[in-house]
C-alpha cells in the first residue's frame, strides 16, 4: 500500500493485484490524494492534471463501490479547485452523458451512480464557475429521477442537494422544477429515498422562500403524507424540514416581497397546520370525514410521531426565548391535542398521544428553558391542572349527588391532567431544592392542587398524580414526611371513597418508593406505620382493599427488613392472610404482592421448585398446544411471552445449578424453542437463541450440544427461506455462550465456513446481517483460537464494506460489530511489524474510514469504536489530526448511541494525549465554513472543547453518558489544569455563573463599606449584572460538577509547586517567568464558593461549602506579603461569614448544616480570625446549632429520617469538640513560657483577643457540650461492639441514635467519635475529674439506663469515685478498641486524636493514681502502644506513643513512691535507711513478659532505638552496619524520638525493687552508652547536638536513681556503674584518635559520673587515675572549645563534694595555673581562645574557693598576681585586639571583686610588689577615665531625622 503514497496511482502496482485487493489499494490511494491535494503546490497539481483526471474518470468508469464512488468525487471536485478548473467542464459533460445513457444493466449502476456522485460535489465545490452548465445538469438529473431506480433516486436527491449547496441563490430558476421532484421522492416507497428528498427540500428552502410562503400548506400536507410508514431516519429528516419551514413561515429569516391578498403566517396558523398533521395526518376532508363515519382512526402513528419531532424542532429553532413568551400557546396546543375526540377513540391512540405530548414537553422545557424559566412554566402548568380539576368538580356536583361521572366527561380531562402532571413532576424534579419557593407560593398551591387529583374518576389521572408526589419528594426530600402524614389522614378520613383509596393508596406507594433515592430518607416509624396501620382498609369492595394493598406493600418494599426485624412479621402475613377468604379472584394479586414479603421473611425458593417440578412438561405442552392453536399476529405476542418466560426459567435454573427435569420435560421445551427459532418475529428468533444458550447451559451435555449445532448445520443445508437460514445461523454462534466459549476448532472452521457464505449472499441482505452478526459472536467466544480466521475474516469485511450499497444499512451495522470483534481479538499484536500484521492493520484504518462515510448512527458509532480499540492496543498507528475532528462533530449528534462512542472514545483519548485533543478539536472550529458552524463549534472556539463537554453535560440526562464526560473532563484537567490555571478556574467560574436568570448571572463582588457596620456580612455583599459567558441556563448539576472541578484543581496543585500556597513566592517567580498559581485566583475561589454556598440548590450549597472547606485548610496559613503578621485569608472573613449564615437556618437540610458545622469549626481552628467581634458571629452560628440539638426533634414529626438527626448531632458536636480542642491548645501555648504566641503578645503589649475570648465562649456552654460529648462516646462504645454482643444494646436505641436505624448510624459515630474523644478528654483534664452540678442537659431523647452515673434511680446512683472510673474507662475502652484494630491504618487523624486524648488524661493526678494501681491495665496500654509504633511510620504518632509510655511509667512511678512512703510511714521507718521493697521484680528480679510493664517499656524503647540505630544490636557488631559501621544520620525529629525513649529507659529502675533495679540496668546502660558512642563518634549526621542534652540528662536520672543507694542493691549498682563507667573510659581512649570524636561530650559523661555517682563507683582505682588522666589530656587540646569545656567542666568537679574534688585539685591544680601563667605571653586572639581564658580564671577561681578557709589565702595570693598579669598599659590597651582588650576588662572586673573580699592577702601582695601595684593603678585609672567621657559625651539628636526610619530600598 506504501506505492499508493504519490499523485498518481501506480498503475502497474494495482494491475498485478486481485480484483477484492484492487478495490482497496484504489480506495487508499483516494484517501491519501484527498488529504495531498490541499497541501500540494498548485503548479505540481497543474502539471500533472491531465494524467489525474483519465485515471479518476478511469475509476469512475469502472463500476466503484459506494465508498469509492463517495472518495472519487471529492478528490476529482479538489483536483480542479487546486488547480486548472477550465476543463472543469469537460467532466461535467462526461457525467451527464453517462447519466443519459440508456443501458440499464445491473453492472452499468455503479457508473451512473458514481456519476451522479461526482456531479453533485463538482457543483458544491466548483460553485457558480459551473453556472453555465447547471441548467442543463438539473433537467437531466430530474429526468433520469423518472426512470431510476431507488439506489438512483436517492443519489439523484443527493446531487441535487450538493448542487443548490453550491450555486445558492443562481439555481433560483431550477427550484420550481426541483421542488416537482422532490415533491414525489419524498413519499417514495424507499425511506432512503424519502431521507434525501428531505435533505435536497431542507436545502431548497434556504432560497426558495415560496416553500414556507405561499406553498407551506402543500408542503406540510406532502410531509404528513411522508410520515406514513416510515422509519425512524425518515422522521427525523423530515421533521426537521417541516420544523425549519414552520419556523421560518413564523420568523422569517429574509425579507418577502409584499403581495396582493398574501400576509405573514401567524402563530396560530401555524399551530393550525400541526393540528391537521396530528389529528387529521393531512388528510383531506372527504376521507377524514369519512373515517369519522366508519368509526376508524385515520391517523397512525408515525404520522403522530413524525409530527411530534416537527413539533420539537419548530420549537427548538426558535429558541429558549420564544418558548418563555408563548408557553402558554405551545401548551393549550398540546392539551388539545391530548383531549381531542379524534386522539382518544381507542386506549391505544390516547396513550400514543399522551406520551407525543410529554416527549414534546420534556425535549423542549428541559433543554431549553432555564431554572427561571422552568418554574413559570410550571407555574402555568399547574394552573392548568387546577382548570381541569375545577371542570371535571363542576361535573361532578351537577345533578343528582349520587350520579357517577360518565366516561366522556372524565375522557376531556384525564389526559390533560396526565400529561401536564407527568411533566411538572419532571420539572419539579430536574429543578430539585431549587423549586422549593415555587411549594411556598400560597397563590398557587401546587400541592394542594397535585393532591386534589388523587380523588379524579380516572384511575391514570390518579396514578399520575401519585408520580408527581414522587418526582416531588425526589427533588425535594423534606416533603416526603409531610405528604406521607396528609395521605395517611385523607385515606382514612376518606376510606369510604373507592377513587380516594386507590389514590391515596397510590400517593403513599409512590412516596415511600422514592424514599430510596432521598439520601436523607424518612422517619422510620413513617414506613412503619404506612406498612402495619395502613395495610388493610376497611372497605366493602374487596378488590379496592386489595388494590391499594399492592400500591403500599410494593411502595414498603425498601423498609420490610427493617419492619419485620423490629416489628412482629408473623403477625402481618396472619392478618393478611385472613382474608384471603373474603374473595378468592380479588385476593390473587394480593398473593402475588405477598410474594416479595415472603422472599425477605423466609426462604421459600427451593420448596417451590421441587413442588413445581412435576408439573413443567404439562405446562410445557399446554404452552406448545396453545401457540399452535393460534394464529397470526395473536401467535406472535403468545408465543414471544412464553419464549422470554422459559428463558428466565432457564436462567435461574443454570444460577442454581439445578436440572430442568426428565426427558419429557426437555422434549416439549426444544420444541417450544425450535418453532420459536424459525418464527417470522426477529425478536422470536433472537429470543430462541437465547433459550437454546440457556438450555444447553443447563443440560450441560456434550452429546447434547452437538445435536443441536448439527441440526442447525443440516438445516442451513437444506432451508432455502431467509427466515430458517437467519434463526439457526445466530444459534450456531449463540450455543456456546455460557459454556466458557467455543474449543473445538473442528467446530469453529464449519461455523465459520457456513457463516462465511451466508455473509456473502447479497441477494438477501437479511440474511447477511444475521450471518455476520452470528459471526461477531463466534469471533469474541473462540478467543485465540480464532487467530487462524483473522486474515480471510478481515478480508471479507473489508470487501463487503467495499460493495454494500449504503441502502443496505443493517448489513453495514453487523459488518462494523464484526470488524469491532476482529479488533478486539487481534488485540496488541496489532502492534505488530510484520507484512501479515501492516496488511490487516490498514484493512482496520480503511474499514473504520469506510465506516465513517456512512450516514447511518450506528454505523459510525461503531467505527468510532474500532478506532477506540485501535487506539488501545495500537495508539501510534491512529492519527489523532482526523479522528478528533470527527469526534466532535459527533458530539452532538441527535443520536444517543453516537454521542455515547464519541465521549467514550475521547474518555479513553484524554487520559493519554489530553493537551493534543484540545489542540485538535479548536483547529477543527477554524478550518470549518461559517454556515456549518453550530452552537457547539461556537462553544469549543470560545472555551475549548473542555467548554464543549460542559455545555454537553449540561444537556444529556443519560447515567452513563453524563459519567463518562465527567471521567473526560477530570482527565484533561490532570493533564493540563496547573499549566492552564486561569483558563480552567475561569471556565468553572463561567459554568457556576450561568444561573437560572437566562439573561444575566449574580457575580458576587466584595465590597467595603465606609459608611455603617463594616463587621455585618450581609452588608459586604452586593449583586451586578454580568454577561455569563458562553454559558446560558446551566442545571445546577453541572454546576455542582463544576465546584467539583475546582477542588480537583486545588488538590492538584497541593502537589505542585510550593508557590501555589506561598503568595509571596508566586509573585515573586511570576516576575521572572510567565507562571500561574493558585493563590494569586484566591479572590476568585472565594467568589465560586459563596456563590455556590448561598445557591438555592441544596446540592450546590454542599459543594460550596466543600469548596470553602478545602480553601480554610489549604490557604489559611498562608501569610499576607503586604501586612506582615497577617495572613491572607482575613480578608474574606465577611465573605466566609455569610457564606456560612443560610447554612444554619431553621429550614435548613440537617446535610447542608452537619456541612457549614464542619467548615465552621475549620475557620476557628484556623486561627485566621483575628477580631472578637467576627469570632463572635460564627460563635453564634455554632451557638444555634446546639441549641437545636439540644431541643431535639420529636420523632412523629421528624421530616427525615432518624439517622440523618443523629447525622447533624454528631456533627455540631465535633465541630465543638474541634473548636473546643483549639482554644485549649491555644490557651496552652500563650501561658508556655518562651512560646511564639506569648511574644508576640509581649512585643504588641496586648493579648490576642480572639484567642483568649474563644475559650471563654465556649465554656459558656462547656456543662452543656461535656454531658453531650460523654453520651455520643457512650453511644460510639456500645455500637462498636462485635456482632456477638448485640444482644446488649439498649432496646430503644442510645441517646442519638434508634434502633432501627443502628446501621445506618454507625458511619456517622465512626467519623465524628475522635475529635469528640480528645476534645471529652481536654475537659476532664481541665476539671481534674471533679464533678460540679452544672445542672442536666437537655438531650434529644430519654436517658438510656447505661448512661454512666445518670440513672434516675436512687438506689442505682454512682458515687463521683465510679462515675469517674466509669468515664475513664470509657475513653480508654474506645481508644483502645481503635488503636488495636486493623481497619485504623488509614486513621492517622483519628490516632493522633486517641494518643492526645490520652496524653491529656493522664496529665491529671487521679488519672495516673488510677492507672498507675491497676498492672494489667498499664501493661494493656503499652502492648498496644508498642504494636502502634511497630506499625506506624509517621513521626508524630511515634513521638505521642513515647510520651504516652512516659506518662505510664510516670504514673507507675508515682504508685510505687506512694507505696514506699506509706510503708515507711506505717513501719515507723522513715529514719531507717533499708527501703520496702515495692515495684517489678520483687524478691527475684524477675520480669515476666506480657505482665512486666518494665518489660514492655524496654521492649518498646528497643523498637524505637534499634529502628533509628541498627547498629545498636549485637547481632549487628561485627556487620557493616554494626557499631564499626557507616553513619547512620538522624534528623531532628529522630533526635527527638531517641531521646525521648533514653528519658523513658532511664526512669526504668525507679519503679523496680531493689532486685529488679539490677535486672533492669545493665540493658539501660547498655542502651545509654551505646547511643552515647554513636553521638560522639558523630555517626548520627549534624543533629548530634539535639542529641547528646538527652543522653546526659537520661544518664543522670539512672545515676541519681534511689535504687543506686537501696541497701539491697547498692553493690551490684556500684558493680555495674564501674563497668559502665570502665566502658565509657574505654571509647574514651579507642575512638580519641579518630576524626570527628566529640571530645566534650566524652568530658561531660565522665563529669556527671563523677558529680552523681556514688564515690564507691568514682573513686577506686584505676578509674579515678583514669579520669584524671582523661582531663590532663584535654587541658593539652590545642581547641580552644575542648578547653574551655574541659575547664567550665573543671569548675562543676572543684565544686563537687570533697572527696570528688580534691583528687582533681590536686592532680590538675598545677597545670591549670601554669595554663594560665602563660596568657602574658600568648594572649588570645579570638573570642573562642578569649573564652577559654576567662572559663580557666572561672576553674582557677573554683579551686580556690573550694579550698580550706586555712590555704585559702595561699591559693588567693596565686591568683591575684595571674590576674594583674592579664592586665595592659595605656599604650597596649589601645593597640591591642579586641580579644586582648576584653580579657583586660574581663580580669579587671575580677580584681575588683576578688581584691575586697581578700583585702588582708590583697594588701600584702600591693606591698610585696609594686610593679604589680603601678600597673594595678594605671588600669583602674584608665577604666575611671573611659567611664568619665562616655558619661560626658552628649547625645546629638538632629532635628532633621525623622524618628521612624522609613524603608526605601525595596529590592
Amino acid at each position: 500500500m506504501e506505492q499508493t503514497h504519490s499523485l498518481l496511482l501506480n498503475e502497474e502496482a494495482c494491475s498485478q493485484l486481485r480484483e477484492h485487493q484492487r478495490a482497496e489499494f484504489v480506495l487508499e490511494w483516494l484517501r491519501f490524494l484527498k488529504k495531498l491535494l490541499p497541501a500540494t503546490d498548485r503548479a505540481d497539481v497543474k502539471k500533472n492534471q491531465k494524467r489525474l483526471v483519465e485515471q479518476l474518470t478511469t475509476v469512475l468508469t469502472g463500476s466503484p463501490g459506494p465508498p469509492t464512488r463517495l472518495l472519487l468525487a471529492q478528490c476529482l471536485a479538489l483536483v480542479y479547485r487546486v488547480g486548472d478548473s477550465l476543463t472543469s467542464s469537460l467532466t461535467v459533460d462526461r457525467c451527464n452523458d453517462i447519466i443519459r445513457s440508456k443501458d440499464d444493466s445491473p453492472s452499468f449502476l455503479p457508473t451512473r451512480l458514481a456519476a451522479v456522485a461526482c456531479l453533485g460535489v463538482l457543483y458544491e465545490q466548483l460553485g457558480r464557475l459551473l453556472i453555465n452548465s447547471f441548467k442543463e445538469s438539473v433537467a437531466n438529473l430530474l429526468k433520469a429521477t423518472k426512470s431510476a431506480e431507488s439506489q438512483g433516486r436517492c443519489e439523484i436527491m443527493l446531487c441535487i442537494e450538493k448542487i443548490l449547496k453550491g450555486l445558492g441563490v443562481s439555481a433560483m430558476s431550477c427550484h420550481r422544477d426541483i421542488y416537482k421532484t422532490a415533491r414525489t421522492c419524498l413519499t417514495d416507497r424507499s425511506m432512503a429515498v424519502r431521507c434525501a428528498a428531505a435533505k435536497c427540500l431542507l436545502e431548497l428552502q434556504r432560497e426558495a422562500v415560496f416553500l414556507w410562503s405561499t406553498e407551506l400548506e402543500n408542503v406540510a400536507t406532502l410531509c404528513f403524507r411522508a410520515f406514513e410508514g416510515s422509519n425512524y431516519d425518515v422522521r427525523v429528516g423530515i421533521s426537521k424540514l417541516l420544523g425549519t419551514l414552520l419556523a421560518s413561515a413564523l420568523e422569517p429569516r429574509q425579507a418577502i416581497a409584499p403581495r396582493p391578498g398574501s400576509k405573514r403566517n401567524s402563530l396560530k396558523e401555524v399551530m393550525e397546520l400541526l393540528s391537521s398533521g396530528f389529528l387529521r395526518g393531512g388528510a383531506g376532508f372527504l376521507r377524514a370525514s369519512g373515517d369519522m363515519l366508519k368509526g376508524i382512526s385515520s391517523v397512525s402513528r408515525d404520522v403522530r410521531v413524525g409530527t411530534t419531532q416537527t413539533c420539537v424542532v419548530f420549537v427548538s429553532i426558535l429558541g429558549g426565548t420564544w418558548l418563555e413568551t408563548h408557553f402558554s400557546c405551545l401548551l393549550s396546543l398540546l392539551m388539545e391535542w391530548v383531549s381531542h375526540a379524534r386522539a382518544t377513540q381507542y386506549p391505544a391512540d390516547a396513550v400514543s398521544c399522551r406520551c407525543c405530548a410529554s416527549f414534546i414537553l420534556r425535549a423542549t422545557l428541559g433543554t431549553l428553558l432555564g431554572e427561571k424559566a422552568q418554574i413559570a412554566a410550571a407555574k402555568e402548568i399547574c394552573q392548568l391542572i387546577s382548570k381541569q380539576k375545577r371542570v371535571v368538580d363542576a361535573a361532578l356536583h351537577e345533578g343528582n349527588l349520587e350520579a357517577r361521572v360518565r366516561p366522556a366527561d372524565v375522557a376531556a380531562s384525564q389526559h390533560v391532567l396526565v400529561c401536564a402532571l407527568l411533566e411538572l413532576g419532571s420539572l419539579l424534579q430536574d429543578l430539585s431544592s431549587t423549586a422549593a419557593p415555587l411549594l411556598l407560593d400560597t397563590s398557587i398551591g401546587m400541592l394542594d392542587t397535585v393532591i386534589s387529583v388523587l380523588l379524579h374518576p380516572s384511575a391514570s389521572a390518579r396514578l399520575a398524580a401519585a408520580w408527581c408526589l414522587r418526582c416531588v419528594a425526589v427533588g425535594m426530600p423534606a416533603q416526603v414526611a409531610v405528604l406521607l402524614d396528609r395521605c395517611a389522614e385523607r385515606l382514612n378520613a376518606l376510606k369510604s371513597c373507592p377513587e380516594a383509596v386507590e389514590g391515596y393508596s397510590a400517593a403513599i406507594a409512590a412516596l415511600l418508593g422514592a424514599v430510596q433515592l432521598c439520601p436523607l430518607g424518612i422517619s422510620h416509624s413513617k414506613g412503619k406505620v404506612c406498612f402495619l396501620k395502613h395495610i388493610l382498609m376497611q372497605h366493602s369492595q374487596i378488590y379496592i382493599q386489595t388494590s391499594a394493598c399492592i400500591c403500599i406493600i410494593g411502595g414498603c418494599s425498601g423498609h420490610i427488613p427493617c419492619i419485620i426485624k423490629h416489628s412482629s412479621g408473623e403477625k402481618i402475613i396472619l392478618i393478611i392472610w385472613g382474608h384471603r377468604s373474603s374473595c378468592s379472584a380479588s385476593f390473587i394479586p394480593l398473593t402475588a404482592c405477598l410474594d416479595s414479603f415472603f422472599d425477605v421473611y423466609i426462604t421459600v425458593a427451593e420448596q417451590y421448585i421441587c413442588c413445581i417440578s412435576c408439573l413443567r412438561a404439562q405446562i410445557l405442552e399446554q404452552f406448545c398446544e396453545f401457540v399452535r392453536q393460534l394464529k397470526g399476529a395473536r401467535q406472535q405476542t403468545v408465543q414471544i411471552r412464553v419464549a422470554a418466560a422459559f428463558c428466565c426459567t432457564l436462567k435461574c435454573l443454570a444460577s442454581s445449578r439445578r436440572e430442568l427435569g426428565s426427558e419429557e420435560v426437555q422434549r416439549p421445551a426444544l420444541s417450544l424453542l425450535l418453532g420459536a427459532l424459525e418464527g417470522s418475529n426477529p425478536l422470536l428468533r433472537c429470543m430462541a437463541a437465547e433459550g437454546l444458550a440457556r438450555l444447553v447451559q443447563v443440560r450441560n451435555d456434550p452429546n447434547f450440544t452437538v445435536s443441536i449445532t448439527l441440526m442447525s448445520f443440516d438445516k442451513l443445508k437444506t432451508a432455502r427461506d431467509a427466515i430458517t437460514r437467519t434463526g439457526h445461523a445466530l444459534a450456531l454462534s449463540a450455543v456456546y455462550r455460557y459454556l466458557s466459549g467455543i474449543s473445538s476448532p473442528q467446530y469453529l472452521s464449519a461455523c465459520v465456513g457456513v457463516l462465511f457464505t451466508l455473509s456473502q449472499d447479497s441477494t438477501s441482505p437479511e440474511v447477511q446481517m444475521w450471518a455476520l452478526h452470528a459471526l461477531s459472536m463466534v469471533v469474541d467466544l473462540a478467543g485465540p483460537l480464532y487467530h487462524s480466521h483473522l486474515e480471510a475474516s478481515f478480508t471479507l469485511v473489508l470487501r463487503l464494506l467495499l460493495s454494500t450499497p449504503h441502502t443496505h444499512v443493517e448489513v453495514q451495522q453487523s459488518l462494523g460489530r464484526c470488524l469491532n470483534a476482529l479488533i478486539t481479538s487481534m488485540g496488541p499484536d496489532l502492534q505488530g511489524e510484520g507484512a501479515g500484521v501492516c496488511a490487516v492493520r490498514t484493512s482496520c484504518l480503511v474499514g473504520c474510514a469506510v465506516m465513517q462515510d456512512i450516514q447511518d448512527c450506528l454505523v459510525q458509532a461503531q467505527a468510532i469504536s474500532c478506532l477506540q480499540q485501535l487506539h488501545m492496543f495500537a495508539p501510534r498507528f491512529v492519527n489523532l489530526a482526523s479522528l478528533v475532528p470527527s469526534l466532535c462533530i459527533n458530539l452532538c449528534s441527535s443520536y444517543l448511541s453516537l454521542r455515547r462512542a464519541v465521549v467514550a472514545c475521547l474518555r479513553q483519548l484524554a487520559q493519554r494525549e489530553a493537551v493534543e485533543v484540545s489542540e485538535h478539536a479548536v483547529a477543527l472550529v477554524k478550518e470549518l465554513p461559517r454556515r456549518d458552524n453550530t452552537q457547539l463549534d461556537v462553544t469549543i472556539k470560545e472555551v475549548g472543547l473542555e467548554g464543549a463537554l460542559f455545555s454537553l453535560l449540561d444537556r444529556e440526562s443519560d447515567p452513563r453518558l453524563c459519567r463518562d464526560i465527567q471521567e473526560t473532563l477530570v482527565h484533561m484537567m490532570s493533564s493540563a489544569a496547573e499549566s492552564n490555571l486561569a483558563d480552567w478556574l475561569k471556565l468553572c467560574k463561567d459554568v457556576l455563573s450561568a444561573s437560572a436568570d437566562s439573561a444575566a448571572a449574580a457575580a458576587v463582588e466584595t465590597q467595603q463599606e465606609e459608611d455603617g457596620d463594616r463587621y455585618d456580612d450581609s452588608s459586604a455583599f452586593h449583586a451586578k449584572s454580568e454577561s455569563s459567558g458562553p454559558f446560558n441556563n446551566l442545571r445546577w448539576s453541572t454546576r455542582v460538577f463544576s465546584m467539583e472541578c475546582v477542588c480537583r484543581i486545588i488538590a492538584q496543585c497541593e502537589n505542585g509547586d510550593l508557590a501555589h500556597f506561598n503568595m509571596a513566592l508566586a509573585q515573586e517567580q511570576r516576575l521572572h517567568e510567565s507562571a500561574d498559581y493558585v493563590v494569586l485566583h484566591l479572590a476568585d475561589l472565594i467568589r465560586m464558593a459563596f456563590m455556590a454556598a448561598t445557591d438555592h440548590s441544596d446540592q450546590l450549597r454542599l459543594a460550596g461549602l466543600q469548596t470553602l472547606l478545602v480553601i480554610i485548610r489549604k490557604f489559611s496559613n498562608v501569610p499576607e506579603p503586604e501586612f506582615p503578621g497577617h495572613v491572607i485569608l482575613e480578608q474574606y472573613q465577611a465573605n466566609v461569614g455569610a457564606a456560612l449564615r443560610p447554612a444554619f437556618h431553621v429550614d435548613a437540610p440537617p446535610n447542608v448544616t452537619a456541612k457549614a458545622c464542619q467548615v465552621c469549626s475549620a475557620w476557628i481552628a484556623s486561627g485566621v480570625i483575628s477580631d472578637l467581634r467576627d469570632l463572635r458571629r460564627v460563635h453564634q452560628l455554632l451557638a444555634s446549632s446546639l441549641a437545636k440539638v439540644q431541643v431535639g426533634r420529636d420523632v412523629n414529626s421528624q421530616l427525615y429520617n432518624e439517622s440523618t438527626f443523629t447525622m447533624e448531632t454528631l456533627a455540631v458536636l465535633k465541630a465543638w469538640a474541634e473548636v473546643y480542642i483549639t482554644a485549649v491548645q491555644g490557651s496552652r501555648q500563650r501561658e508556655s513560657p518562651g512560646s511564639n504566641l506569648q511574644q508576640q503578645s509581649d512585643e504588641a503589649g496586648t493579648a490576642d483577643p480572639a484567642g483568649a475570648g474563644l475559650l471563654k465562649l465556649v465554656q459558656t456552654d462547656l456543662a452543656t457540650l461535656s454531658r453531650l460529648w460523654l453520651a455520643a462516646l457512650q453511644d460510639h462504645a456500645l455500637l462498636t461492639l462485635p456482632s456477638q454482643y448485640s444482644s446488649q444494646l439498649p432496646s430503644t436505641g442510645g441517646s442519638f441514635y434508634t434502633a432501627e436505624m443502628v446501621e445506618q448510624a454507625r458511619p456517622h459515630y465512626y467519623s465524628a467519635w475522635a475529635t469528640i474523644l480528645h476534645a471529652t478528654a481536654l475537659w476532664l483534664n481541665s476539671t481534674g475529674f471533679i464533678m460540679v452540678d452544672e445542672g442536666p442537659a437537655n438531650l434529644s431523647r430519654p436517658v438510656t439506663p447505661t448512661s454512666m452515673g445518670q440513672s434516675t434511680s436512687l438506689s442505682s446512683v454512682k458515687s463521683p469515685e465510679d462515675v469517674n472510673t466509669d468515664r475513664l474507662h470509657l475513653i480508654l475502652g474506645i481508644s483502645v478498641e481503635f488503636l488495636c484494630s486493623p481497619h485504623s491504618g488509614d486513621q492517622m487523624e483519628n490516632i493522633s486524636s486517641c494518643l492526645q486524648a490520652l496524653q491529656a488524661l493522664l496529665e491529671v493526678p487521679w488519672t495516673r493514681s488510677k492507672v498507675g494501681s491497676d498492672q494489667a491495665l498499664r501493661v494493656e496500654l503499652l502492648s498496644v502502644l508498642h504494636r502502634l509504633i511497630v506499625t506506624r511510620e509517621s513521626p508524630s504518632v511515634q513521638l505521642a506513643v513515647l510520651e504516652l509510655v512516659r506518662q505510664i511509667v510516670c504514673a507507675a512511678q508515682e504508685h510505687v513512691k506512694e507505696k514506699r512512703h506509706s510503708a515507711e510511714v506505717d513501719d515507723g521507718a522513715a529514719e531507717k535507711e533499708t527501703v520496702p521493697e515495692f515495684g517489678e521484680g520483687r524478691d527475684t528480679g524477675g520480669l515476666v513478659p506480657g505482665k512486666s510493664l518494665v518489660f514492655g517499656a524496654l521492649e518498646l524503647c528497643l523498637c524505637t532505638l534499634l529502628r533509628k540505630l541498627p547498629q545498636l544490636s549485637p547481632k549487628l557488631a561485627g556487620s557493616p552496619t554494626g557499631w564499626g559501621g557507616q553513619t547512620c544520620f538522624l534528623s531532628n525529629t529522630d533526635c527527638r524520638l531517641v531521646t525521648s525513649a533514653l528519658a523513658i529507659l532511664s526512669e526504668l529502675p525507679s519503679i523496680c525493687s531493689p532486685e529488679g533495679s539490677v535486672s533492669v540496668l545493665p540493658t539501660v546502660l547498655y542502651l545509654l552508652l551505646g547511643v552515647l558512642r554513636e553521638a560522639v563518634k558523630g555517626s548520627v549526621g549534624a543533629e548530634s547536638e539535639q542529641l547528646v542534652p538527652g543522653i546526659l540528662q537520661a544518664l543522670r536520672t539512672v545515676l541519681t536513681s534511689p535504687m543506686s543507694r537501696a541497701e539491697k542493691s547498692r553493690g551490684a549498682w556500684t558493680e555495674l556503674l564501674r563497668c559502665a563507667m570502665h566502658t565509657l573510659l574505654e571509647s574514651w581512649h579507642s575512638d580519641k584518635m579518630e576524626p570527628g570524636v566529640d571530645e566534650v561530650t566524652t568530658l561531660t559523661s565522665l563529669t556527671i559520673f563523677l558529680l552523681y555517682a556514688s564515690a564507691e563507683v568514682t573513686t577506686v582505682e584505676p578509674l579515678q587515675t583514669r579520669c584524671i588522666q582523661a582531663f590532663r589530656d584535654s587541658l593539652e587540646s590545642k581547641d580552644p572549645v575542648v578547653l574551655s569545656r574541659s575547664y567550665q567542666l573543671l569548675v562543676s568537679l572543684f565544686q563537687g563534694p570533697a572527696v570528688v574534688a580534691r583528687p582533681f585539685i590536686l592532680a590538675l591544680g598545677g597545670r591549670l595555673v601554669s595554663q594560665l601563667e602563660e596568657v602574658e605571653k600568648s594572649r588570645p586572639q579570638g573570642p573562642a581562645e578569649l573564652q577559654a581564658v576567662q572559663d580557666a580564671i572561672r576553674a582557677l577561681e573554683a579551686l580556690v574557693f573550694a579550698a580550706d578557709e586555712t590555704h585559702r589565702p595561699q591559693l588567693v595570693a596565686v591568683l591575684l598576681p595571674i590576674l594583674i598579669s592579664l592586665l595592659l598599659d595605656e599604650n597596649a590597651l589601645a593597640s591591642a585586639p579586641a580579644a586582648s582588650r576584653s580579657l583586660h576588662e574581663s580580669a579587671l572586673r575580677d580584681l575588683m571583686r576578688i581584691g575586697p573580699q581578700h583585702s588582708a592577702v590583697f594588701k600584702a601582695l600591693m606591698a610585696s610588689a609594686p610593679h604589680m601595684k603601678a600597673r594595678l593603678e594605671a588600669a583602674v585609672k584608665g577604666n575611671q577615665e573611659s567611664v568619665n567621657t562616655k558619661a560626658q559625651a552628649p547625645r546629638v539628636i538632629s532635628k532633621n531625622t525623622p524618628s521612624i526610619q522609613l524603608k526605601i530600598n525595596f529590592l
